[in-house]
């Protein structure tokens, strides 16, 4: 009974569990002939259940296909193409003298708030009469208008050989961020053999000429001076060089006519320099006495050129010799010979390319011939093997011409057209325009009368400037530009373009300014494009980025 009793109830069980599983699989079936033919034709359903198996189908779509449809179409837009105008450029620099307190600081006594002031009153008329860069001299005669380790802070910034600022600051450091804050390049201006200046007081033994007795000779007419051909005079020299450009934000390292003195400076005699010449002549030397000085020069040339090139490859290096090579070059010009006098064989430092500009003491008018300007700037420009910057100097402060401001401003415009790939001039000095207003409104109303940026220098090498990015935002009445690179420690200028009816205007812009708003119109011409470019401190220029004002 009781084995019959549990065959009948497992006989059950089994019968319960096959209509379960049955019934199952019917509503699965169910569900599955639902979706499948609202999958063949959503269309035949209401609104509501159509978007209800917009949720179903979305969540039950395979992860790679719900990943497509998530994933947003994205269209680049089309760079628009322009064709922008030119904008010129051209180096207007002017020299500030230090020794002697010729231009700066005016007087050796001044305190630093009247040193910080007259210096930026002089950024200031360079900027506001559309000069583009300054050339400051930092080292009148082996002393130093800025924080020096090797020689003592000059006679001509305190009163004192060696005394400090009180209260301190870095007067370098200084003007060159004030010289950046007016888009100003700042060149330092060293004179590389002068020890000692007649007029920068008595000598002490701060002096370098108490420091170095070795490598210093006494003039007649009361300078020091160091040997050039004394190794260590070159070492020390170039020691002092590549501190300055190791450790300020320069743009560029100048030396001026001063190489071996002249021979006025030691009573129309021959350099005292018996020492280092016998001991020469005593080591077995060939060379004649000439040869040999020119020849220890041209070295600590190109050794300078290299060794800054090497530090930071940016920095401009800058020569800026007597004008005349020598007597008869070219054919007609006298005067006095720098080959032969100074021991400077520039025409070779240009033909070899060991600088990036050279600046060729012109202080001449273009009449009479012995001493023509433009002849001598042609002659310079044929020697130009490297085809280096020659921007020559003019001697804005007393050129001998009946019209002064008449003959600067022909001097400059035959600088455009005699070298036309890289105009650019230095006038000698900043006293020339600050001491002479006609001229200085005559030059800047003329042919300052624009912006212009510093020539090219595509021998040196830079990083690629990237595009700046560009967001217009209309207003009322304007139309609201921004702009922005993604590398703004690369960007020393902007070049911002705006485009009514058929003309294009520019604005060369300092690099802090990001933004700049535009009318509309403008003389009945509607604002149609506007397009900016970054500039970076070689002058070299990103591609410009453009839009469509609608």
């Amino acid at each position: 009974m009781i084995k019959h009793y549990s065959k009948l109830l497992a006989i059950f069980s089994l019968l319960i569990m096959v209509s379960v599983v049955s019934c199952k699989s019917k509503k699965e079936n169910k569900n599955n002939k639902v979706l499948v033919n609202t999958q063949a034709n959503p269309s035949n359903l209401p609104p509501p259940a159509r978007q209800k198996l917009d949720t179903v189908v979305r969540t039950n779509r395979p992860a790679q296909q719900t990943a497509a449809v998530k994933e947003p179409v994205v269209v680049a837009e089309k760079p628009i193409q322009v064709d922008l105008p030119n904008v010129p450029r051209e180096f207007r620099a002017a020299w500030i003298a230090t020794v002697a307190n010729i231009n700066w600081p005016s007087k050796n006594n001044l305190s630093v708030d009247q040193q910080k002031q007259e210096a930026i009153a002089l950024l200031d008329l360079l900027k506001n009469n559309n000069f583009n860069a300054v050339v400051f001299q930092v080292r009148p005669s082996a002393d130093a208008l800025y924080n020096s380790e090797f020689e003592p802070w000059s006679y001509f910034l305190t009163g004192e050989i060696g005394k400090k600022p009180s209260p301190y600051y870095d007067p370098l450091e200084f003007w060159v961020e004030e010289a950046h804050k007016r888009g100003l390049e700042l060149h330092v201006w060293l004179n590389p053999y002068r020890a000692h200046h007649s007029s920068g007081g008595a000598v002490t033994s701060q002096s370098m000429v108490k420091q170095a007795p070795d490598m210093v000779v006494r003039l007649k007419n009361g300078m020091y001076w160091f040997d050039p051909a004394n190794k260590n005079t070159q070492d020390h020299a170039s020691k002092v060089v590549l501190d300055i450009v190791k450790r300020y934000d320069i743009d560029g390292v100048h030396f001026d006519d001063y190489f071996y003195p002249y021979a006025s400076y030691n009573g129309g005699g021959d350099f005292p320099d018996n020492e280092s010449w016998n001991l020469y002549k005593s080591q077995g030397g060939t060379l004649s006495r000439g040869d040999w000085r020119r020849d220890h020069v041209n070295k600590f040339i190109e050794r300078v050129y290299k060794e800054i090139k090497a530090e930071k490859n940016f920095v401009k290096f800058g020569l800026s010799p007597f004008g005349i090579w020598k007597p008869g070059y070219p054919a007609g010009v006298s005067g006095s010979s720098q080959y032969d006098e100074l021991y400077a064989d520039a025409k070779l430092w240009l033909n070899k390319g060991w600088i990036d500009y050279f600046a060729p003491q012109l202080y001449w008018p273009d009449y009479p011939a012995k001493q023509s300007f433009s002849a001598l700037l042609k002659w310079w420009e044929s020697e130009n093997t490297f085809k280096r910057h020659l921007w020559p100097g003019l001697n804005t402060v007393e050129i001998r011409s009946p019209d002064r401001a008449k003959e600067i401003i022909n001097q400059i415009e035959l600088t455009r057209k005699l070298t036309p790939n890289s105009p650019g001039a230095i006038h000698w000095s900043i006293a020339g325009l600050t001491k002479n207003p006609q001229l200085l409104r005559s030059v800047a109303e003329g042919p300052y009368f624009t912006k212009a940026l510093i020539p090219r220098s595509p021998w040196l090498s830079a990083n690629p400037l990237l595009e700046p990015t560009l967001l217009l935002t209309p207003e009322k009445n304007s139309i609201f530009a921004k702009w922005q690179h993604k590398q703004p420690e690369q960007v020393k200028h902007w070049v911002v373009y705006a485009k009514y009816g058929d003309i294009w205007e520019y604005e060369i812009l300092d690099a802090d300014i990001t933004a700049k708003e535009f009318a509309k119109s403008k003389n009945g011409q509607k604002l149609s494009f506007v397009a900016v470019k970054a500039i970076d401190r070689l002058s070299n220029e990103s591609n410009y980025i453009a839009k469509k004002v609608d």
